[in-house]
Parts: C-alpha cells; sequence; structure tokens
C-alpha cells in the first residue's frame, strides 16, 4: 500500500501534467504555428524524455548505462515501440546479468 506522501506526489504530478496540458492547448488553441514552430514542438516530448531519464542512467549502475548504449543504437535503427522494448529488456537482461 502506498504512504499518504507517495499518493500525494504522484496525484501532485498528475495534477500538474494534466494542467500543463490543457494550459498548453488553451495557449495555442486559435494560434497558426509556422514551420520552425511546428519542428519545435514535434521534438519537445523526446526532449522532455531525455531530461526525465537521463540522470536515472547517469547515476545508476553498469548494467542500466550498458542499456542505455543498447537503446541508443536501437533508436538510430528501430521506431519508437521497438527502441522502448529493447530499452526495457537490455535493461532487465543487464541488471539482472550483473547482479
Amino acid at each position: 500500500m502506498l504512504d499518504y506522501p507517495t499518493l500525494l506526489t504522484i496525484l501532485g504530478m498528475g495534477m500538474v501534467t494534466y494542467f500543463t496540458r490543457v494550459f498548453g492547448f488553451l495557449l495555442l488553441r486559435n494560434k497558426t504555428l509556422n514551420d520552425k514552430q511546428t519542428r519545435m514542438m514535434s521534438i519537445a516530448p523526446g526532449c522532455v524524455f531525455i531530461a526525465i531519464i537521463a540522470p536515472e542512467f547517469l547515476t545508476g549502475t553498469l548494467g542500466d548505462i550498458l542499456a542505455l548504449c543498447v537503446t541508443f543504437i536501437a533508436a538510430l535503427r528501430l521506431g519508437m515501440l521497438g527502441t522502448i522494448v529493447i530499452g526495457i529488456a537490455s535493461a532487465y537482461g543487464f541488471n539482472w546479468l550483473l547482479s
């Protein structure tokens, strides 16, 4: 069972995520974006994802670092789903082998 601070943290993060999406939609709903702005908006989710996971890999175990390398190579050759599957499997596999 989750303790109270953890539950509040999860709920708070969910609310912040929801409100930033709603605010972004309301802010941009009547705007026309140029090509540069459209490219930037399509890249932003990947940048946020990297900002969230990079510290874990850089301060993690050897298995995490090896999995990051494998996942990076997979990302150059595969689509998003393949990269995610390879990343999860390699993280599990390397950490299992090195534990």
